[in-house]
């Protein structure tokens, strides 16, 4: 059971194949077409879409601490709420590449944007686990 960033990368670090991590970080934006209750509602920081502004994949020994992931991300500059995270399973020893992990980055990115976080983990700025929806 996963409930913290720590736990996430022990497990990754002790499953049978090697793993990559993926990561897509996302910024709460409101709609254009949002009604007002759901203006004030994102004003007082709740609801809004969350919008894919950057992805990338790492081993899970290159960000065993948060802190170091959300520092790369600053360098970015871009600004994000939420960071989404799935890992991608190895074969023969061997854990994937980057370039294995550009589809299924893309399709996090994809499903994300139509607003389907499916089984993804979904950490806060300071690496903690959140619930998305009521």
């Amino acid at each position: 059971m996963i409930n913290s960033y720590p736990d996430l990368i022990h497990a990754a670090c002790h499953q049978p194949l090697p793993q990559r991590l993926l990561f897509v970080f996302c910024r709460a934006e409101l709609p254009e077409d949002a009604s007002e209750s759901e203006r004030r509602a994102f004003e007082a920081g709740e609801g809004g879409a969350l919008v894919p502004v950057v992805c990338v994949d790492k081993l899970p020994q290159e960000v065993v601490e948060f802190d170091r992931l959300r520092e790369e991300s600053r360098h970015t500059g871009q600004a994000w709420d939420i960071v989404f995270v799935a890992a991608m399973e190895g074969r023969g020893g061997v854990a994937p590449s980057s370039d294995e992990a550009q589809q299924p980055l893309t399709m996090m990115v994809e499903t994300l944007r139509l607003g389907q976080p499916g089984n993804y983990l979904p950490f806060d700025q300071n690496g903690e686990l959140v619930s998305l929806g009521p």
